[in-house]
């Protein structure tokens, strides 16, 4: 009897030590994300005390991820050897166009690379889209890709994205005009009565997609390219997700409605990616939402505060999120 009570209560022992419990921050509603989501995965926060972190970009080359911090006017580098350094400085601000002064959100928002590996800058303060080499650089060298459209500077361009053609794509709404200490808007510099949706190449020019959406902001082209999302941020007024077909004229769909969640929950619709499964991982309210193709919500992974936006490693092992004051990462299951 001893031995069978001494075996029950090992057995009981070793089931409780190696059982592995959900993440009670990663809430799913369809079965299908669980071949991408583990949800006993832990949210690991890597950088911590930030300001307005934005533009996570992973760097294959050296295993790191840059982001920027647009208050600061830099770009950073993380790795987990290194921790965080500065990478580029002055970021976005170089006193190429009019500000309005001491606005707070002057730096580098978004950032990508072209075909060539050159990091594509969009440029809070300067108003412009640059090209810059992926080196450190306390001097950068910017070269100017576009700043106007048709002879009127931009607002402040935020986010970027390169198709497989060299063709970018970005938006510019007026976030460069915020001030950040009461979220009120100065655009007596603003020179468009617009905010755009773009895509630029060098064969055609500038090309305005669209005017439709209040405060465009985070935007990802679909695996097969014909599809551009684009969030826009009026969380207040209009929460939601547009999707553009570039091969039918660039007409416009809705593809999330986020006005329910908004009422609930904190946060915007800033920046997202696309997986390679199709699916969207983006920034909204409560966190990071993850929606098939169709724009179904499939999963929800709550953060400690609001994010900015999110990337992924080139693996896909990692979702990468910036957050008004952090940096954190979740891995992810790899499917390819």
């Amino acid at each position: 009897m001893k031995k069978i009570l001494c075996t029950i209560i090992l057995f009981q022992i070793f089931s409780c030590s190696t059982s592995v419990k959900n993440n009670n921050s990663i809430v799913v509603f369809d079965d299908s994300i669980l071949n991408i989501i583990d949800t006993t995965a832990e949210i690991e926060y890597i950088v911590d005390s930030l300001s307005v972190a934005e533009g996570p970009l992973w760097d294959e080359n050296s295993s790191s991820l840059l982001f920027t911090q647009v208050p600061k006017n830099k770009i950073y580098k993380w790795n987990e050897k290194d921790g965080y350094t500065v990478y580029i400085s002055p970021s976005g601000f170089t006193n190429y166009a009019p500000v309005v002064p001491n606005i707070g959100l002057s730096g580098a928002n978004g950032l990508t690379f072209d075909n060539n590996g050159n990091l594509i800058i969009a440029q809070h303060g300067d108003r412009r889209l640059t090209r810059l080499n992926n080196s450190p650089s306390k001097n950068p060298n910017f070269e100017t890709v576009i700043d106007n459209y048709q002879g009127s500077r931009f607002n402040s361009p935020n986010d970027v994205v390169v198709s497989s053609k060299g063709d970018i794509y970005f938006t510019d709404p007026t976030f460069g005009f915020m001030n950040l200490s009461d979220g009120s808007f100065d655009e007596s510099v603003k020179e468009l009565d617009f905010n755009g949706i773009y895509k630029y190449s060098v064969e055609s020019g500038i090309e305005l997609l669209s005017t439709q959406v209040d405060l465009p902001n985070g935007l990802a082209l679909s695996n097969d390219e014909r599809y551009l999302y684009v969030n826009d941020s009026n969380t207040a007024v209009n929460p939601i997700i547009l999707k553009f077909d570039l091969e039918n004229d660039n007409n416009s769909e809705l593809f999330f409605d986020g006005s329910e969640l908004a009422k609930e929950n904190s946060g915007n619709f800033d920046g997202l990616k696309v997986h390679s499964s199709g699916n969207v991982f983006t920034t909204g309210p409560n966190g990071i939402l993850i929606l098939s193709e169709d724009g179904k919500l499939l999963a929800n992974i709550k953060f400690k505060d609001m994010l900015t936006n999110c990337a992924f490693d080139s693996d896909e092992n990692y979702l990468y999120v910036t957050g008004f004051s952090f940096i954190a990462r979740i891995s992810l299951k790899v499917t390819n």
